[in-house]
């Protein structure tokens, strides 16, 4: 293997989360089809222009179980340079970040915030 390939991540409401990843994260369009036999979109997203992210909608997906955690993916992380850039670019659009924990192991800085449907999302610091 050389390397993750890209995330696929389910939504249940496709607009907010198209929004909260182009707008929120940062990440750039690729390529957005809609698969009429499938009644589904699906949204190819790169950041620092590498594919990292399909987002699918479907009709009527179930929720995904965040709290208690379940078995499964846990949650996807981004490094990042500085915690408080992010944090602060999250609030501008009301996404609150958890409290800023240390890593036991590394000694680095780190937060996790939430998408539209409550899929944990990590802030690691560089």
């Amino acid at each position: 293997m050389n390397k993750v390939h890209h995330t696929a991540i389910i939504c249940s409401n496709y607009e907010i989360s198209k929004q909260f990843y182009i707008e929120v994260l940062g990440l750039e369009i690729i390529r957005e089809v809609y698969r009429e036999e499938r009644k589904s979109y699906k949204l190819d997203l790169a950041l620092q222009g590498e594919y990292i992210i399909e987002l699918f909608s479907f009709p009527n997906p179930p929720q995904r179980p965040s709290r208690p955690e379940s078995c499964g993916l846990r949650h996807i992380a981004f490094e990042v340079d500085n915690l408080e850039d992010i944090i602060a670019k999250c609030k501008l659009h009301n996404v609150i970040a958890e409290p800023i924990r240390i890593d036991e192991f590394t000694n680095k800085r780190f937060t996790f915030i939430a998408d539209p449907d409550g899929l944990p999302i990590e802030f690691y610091e560089k």
